[in-house]
């Protein structure tokens, strides 16, 4: 059931945030001419990667233990209200085309549902039975990781859904920005990037969520390099679903290979356009078969493969 929050309560707690601290050096913000105001913005948007920074040991630590659990067949959950849910998903349904992952392995929950992504779900972000049905619908396992994320680091459906997960033995990450927030608290790895007030009093949507967006970019990207995801810095598991990822397909294998244009197209074509095992079957002389079974020896893991063949 939502919160039963006194609104005078609340209103106290808020004043308490960094992220909904009033700066009255920006009262008249609204006087001034669009390029002054842009560059407030852009002033404002530099700080975040240095918020950022100064969390890197504790954002690692997180990844860590993340990519450990995947690699056992875990999934990434992420649980937001509003902007931080929206973010959850973005990040979530980008996994599948960058790093050929099943739907199911990267998954973002968002208060409200479906619904929530474009239009406003009143009340559901205070519900932590909200987000206690919404993980018990996914039936979490030890393996998997849910990554609660707000702003302020105090909402109840962040922090119930951290709560839940970790009664069902999951690992839980809260990502807040706030200092001292209960969602971090409630983690085994609390993240707290700490981006100070915003620019509109309390519109978390801008550094709050430009720090979000970064930190989950980390998770997810990382976390995917981990699992032998790319090699380098080439996306070797990208999905080919429209032209530009066929083109894109085709340029990372030569730019992994050196080969030539005739024998990446028959090394794709002998491997269903698949990327990671194109490049193995080039590099190291063997067909489309052997390269999948060296692969799946190597746990999907290129460099180990190709040690594998000497």
């Amino acid at each position: 059931m939502p919160s039963t929050s006194h609104p005078r309560d609340l209103r106290t707690e808020l004043e308490s945030l960094t992220t909904e601290a009033f700066r009255p050096e920006l009262a008249d913000i609204d006087r001034l001419p669009t390029l002054d105001i842009a560059r407030l913005m852009n002033g404002e948007d530099a700080t975040v990667a240095g918020a950022v920074a100064a969390r890197l040991p504790q954002i690692a630590a997180a990844i860590d233990a993340v990519a450990q659990r995947m690699a056992r067949g875990g999934r990434l959950v992420y649980a937001g209200a509003g902007t931080a849910g929206r973010l959850g998903i973005l990040d979530a349904s980008e996994c599948p085309p960058t790093f050929n992952t099943d739907p199911a392995r990267v998954v973002g929950l968002i208060a409200g549902g479906p619904d929530a992504v474009v239009t406003s779900v009143e009340g559901a972000e205070d519900s932590r039975e909200l987000a206690r049905a919404d993980l018990d619908a996914l039936a979490l396992t030890p393996d998997d990781t849910v990554v609660g994320i707000s702003a302020s680091g105090r909402t109840p459906y962040a922090i119930g859904a951290v709560e839940h997960a970790r009664t069902r033995g999951s690992l839980t990450v809260g990502l807040a920005c706030n200092p001292g927030s209960p969602l971090a608290a409630a983690a085994d790895h609390g993240i707290e990037i700490v981006v100070g007030p915003e620019l509109l009093t309390g519109s978390t949507r801008l550094k709050s969520g430009t720090a979000q967006k970064l930190v989950l970019n980390m998770i997810s990207t990382i976390t995917m390099i981990r699992l032998g995801k790319t090699y380098g810095n080439l996306m070797v598991d990208v999905r080919a679903s429209n032209d530009k990822l066929r083109a894109r397909s085709h340029r990372i294998v030569a730019l992994a290979t050196g080969a030539e244009d005739k024998e990446i197209e028959e090394a794709l074509a002998a491997t269903d356009g698949e990327v990671k095992n194109a490049i193995l079957a080039i590099l190291a002389g063997v067909d489309g078969p052997t390269a999948a079974r060296l692969l799946a020896e190597s746990d999907g893991h290129l460099r180990a493969a190709l040690a594998a063949v000497g």
